[in-house]
Formats: structure tokens, C-alpha cells, sequence
């Protein structure tokens, strides 16, 4: 009987140990774990999904929209809470019982076991990334790191926990600089930076899966998106955080390279027809027919902002600077295959654009050091870089 006693105290004493860890490495609460490690709570959720990076920009509106259409899902927030993410973005559904979250590194691969093992995950929506292609010019190493293996650690415990399915979000980049026709999803990858090369990397390895071990992956590329909740580092709220504080624009280079532009609010929609619609194996571009040159874009955005009243009043406010490495000069792309899903873009340019110049006059401290992010070229040692403080 002593050594059976024994045995059960050891036991219990393991399984409170499992859930000790998971707090401490994962930031899981204790009130989430059971005895027995699993799932607390008495209520039921037909589906559980796993947002990862849903304190970002993209995923914390797919987080918002998932919460609120679907209230007999259970929406889990795994994000490390990099320089990026705010947990500002996710306010509004913070205190819904069918949302959590969960601090944690995708690169962790005992983190994500645990997580998939106690939360009992159905499907996988994967948005976490080093997404800013100037620092990929600088850190290329750790891009690869977070955005190759990280998913490699994701994908590998998703096909281990046979879950339903799984959304990897890459970009129209990894599709590099083209000047003729549109791409298809079937065009060849030829990405032309660090950080498209990263996405289009992940992009093999979610496939292999697909492919040897059956796990059903599909693989989104989307345009740009713009909107509220985006970090002040990329181009559009950088202009308009820039001109609200009274400083030029930055132009890199020409200012000539062309970029297609989608509303985030379309964009979490069309995720979310992926996510009820999509099939395993393949491949979705989420795109849209507007695209405006970099240039064009900071001279319509002055004439918002400063109201200037002629070209030379506006060109004032534009200050041309070095470019890029290498710098695609635009991907268009056809976006059929989401249309026969039933998805198109809704919101108007000139009405997204209003509302993300009110939401920025607000909010641009949603993140620590935004200031930072102004500069015309990311600097070493700056402490918003995820080289000082890891995403």
C-alpha cells in the first residue's frame, strides 16, 4: 500500500509539475488547468482555434471577428508580444469567455506542445511573423529562425495533434517583382528578400506535411493590408503617423514601386472564407484590383492630412531618401479562386483610408517606442528592432 501511495503522490506531484511549467513558459493561467492538466471549465466549445501572432496587426482583426461570429468557439491567442503586437488591438474582446490568450514563442517547441496538448486544438490559423522587409535586410538570420522554424515547430505539433485543418498566411511576395500579367497561384516563387524568401521557405514545409503526413494545409497570399492596429513601421501608417506629428514623408528611392492595397476588415473576412471554405492542399491569393505607386500614395495622404492645395505645397512634405537593397516594383495578382469562395473586397479606398487616418490620430501609442519606427530606414540598436527585444 506505501508504495502505491507512493506511486499516486508522485504522479499527481508530475502533473501539477506539467502545469507549473506550462505558466511559467507559456504564461498560461492557472485557473485555465485542471488536476489532471486539461482544459478548466465547465463549458463546451464545438471548435477550439488557435490564432497565432493574434496581438498583430492582421490576426488581432481575424481574432475580433472569429470572437464575434462564432460564440461556440473557443479563439486561442498565442503571441509572443513583440515590439508589433498590442494587446490594446484585442481590448474589445479581452473579457469574452470564449476568447484566451497565451504568451508564448512558436519557437518554443515545448511551449507549443504543451499548449496544443492541454487546449485541445481543432484548427490552426498561423499569422505570427517578422513581417518588416527592412529589418530583413538587417536581421536575415532571425527571420529565418522565426519564420522558418517557428512554423516547422507549429506545423510539426498541429500534424502530431491531428487537427482539422491548417491556414498558413504567406504573402504575394514570395512571388517577386513582376512587370507583365498577374500571377496565378500555380506562378513559380521567386522571391527577391530575406523576408519573402523566409514566407516562401515556410511555404514548402507546410506542403511536405501536406503531402507525406496528410495534414490539411492551406496556404493564403494576400496583398497588403492597411488598416488600424498596424505598427507605425510600415508604409502607410508611417506616412500618416509622419504627417500628423509634422514631419516629411520618407520616399525610398523613385517612389515608382506599386503596391496593391486591402482594407484589414476585408482581410479578416476573406480569411475567414478560407477558414469555412477552403480546401486542403490549396493555395488562395487574397488580393485586390487597387494599387497606388508609393509615391502617389504619401502625396494623396498630405493632401488629407496637411490639406495642401497644390503640387508644390504638397511635394514639401516629401523627402526623397536611399532605397531598399532591392525594392519589387509590384506583384499583381488574380484572385479568382477566392472569388469562387464567395469573397470580394468591400470597403472603398478613399473610405478605408479616412478611417485609418482617424484611428492613427488617436492611437499611435498603442506600442512602446512607436517614435522609433519613423525613422526612414530601421536602426541598429533601436530598441522597437526585434534584434533588442525579441517579437
Amino acid at each position: 500500500m506505501k508504495s502505491g501511495f507512493a506511486c499516486l503522490s508522485s504522479f499527481l506531484f508530475s502533473l501539477r509539475t506539467v502545469s507549473v511549467i506550462l505558466v511559467a513558459v507559456c504564461d498560461v493561467p492557472r485557473w485555465m488547468m485542471s488536476e489532471d492538466g486539461s482544459q478548466g471549465g465547465a463549458r463546451l466549445f464545438s471548435k477550439r482555434i488557435l490564432v497565432t501572432g493574434g496581438a498583430g496587426f492582421i490576426a488581432s482583426h481575424v481574432v475580433i471577428f472569429l470572437v464575434e461570429k462564432y460564440p461556440d468557439y473557443l479563439i486561442i491567442n498565442l503571441d509572443k508580444l513583440g515590439y508589433s503586437a498590442s494587446l490594446k488591438n484585442l481590448q474589445s474582446v479581452s473579457g469574452r469567455p470564449n476568447y484566451r490568450f497565451f504568451q508564448g514563442d512558436i519557437c518554443d517547441s515545448y511551449c507549443v506542445n504543451l499548449l496544443f496538448e492541454t487546449q485541445k486544438v481543432d484548427i490552426v490559423l498561423h499569422f505570427a511573423a517578422e513581417t518588416h522587409v527592412d529589418l530583413s535586410f538587417l536581421s536575415p538570420v532571425e527571420f529565418t529562425n522565426v519564420n522558418v522554424h517557428g512554423t516547422h515547430v507549429l506545423v510539426k505539433a498541429a500534424s502530431e495533434a491531428i487537427v482539422e485543418k491548417f491556414i498558413y498566411v504567406s504573402t504575394d511576395e514570395v512571388y517577386g517583382d513582376n512587370v507583365d500579367g498577374e500571377y496565378d497561384e500555380s506562378s513559380p516563387r521567386r522571391p527577391t528578400n530575406p523576408y519573402a524568401a523566409s514566407k516562401a521557405a515556410a511555404e514548402c514545409i507546410v506542403l511536405s506535411y501536406w503531402e507525406s503526413h496528410q495534414l490539411p494545409a492551406i496556404i493564403t497570399r494576400s496583398s497588403n493590408v492597411y488598416g488600424p492596429h498596424q505598427h507605425p513601421e510600415k508604409v502607410i501608417p508611417k506616412f500618416i503617423s509622419l504627417l500628423q506629428h509634422s514631419r516629411k514623408c520618407y520616399i525610398h528611392g523613385s517612389g515608382l514601386q506599386a503596391r496593391h492595397f486591402l482594407y484589414a476588415a476585408d482581410a479578416a473576412e476573406a480569411f475567414c472564407t478560407v477558414l469555412e471554405k477552403g480546401k486542403p492542399g490549396e493555395i488562395y491569393n487574397i488580393g485586390t484590383t487597387f494599387h497606388v505607386s508609393i509615391l502617389q500614395l504619401a502625396k494623396e495622404l498630405v493632401q488629407l492630412i496637411k490639406k495642401t492645395s497644390s503640387e508644390c505645397e504638397t511635394e514639401d512634405w516629401l523627402d526623397y531618401v536611399s532605397d531598399r537593397p532591392h525594392n519589387d516594383t509590384w506583384y499583381p495578382m488574380k484572385s479568382e479562386k477566392m472569388h469562387s469562395l464567395g469573397w470580394r473586397p468591400k470597403v472603398p479606398w478613399k473610405e478605408g483610408i479616412k478611417k485609418t487616418i482617424e484611428w492613427y490620430r488617436e492611437n499611435f501609442h498603442n506600442w512602446l517606442n512607436a517614435e522609433a519606427a519613423l525613422e526612414p530606414f530601421p536602426v541598429v540598436g533601436s530598441c522597437y528592432m526585434p534584434l533588442c527585444a525579441s517579437k
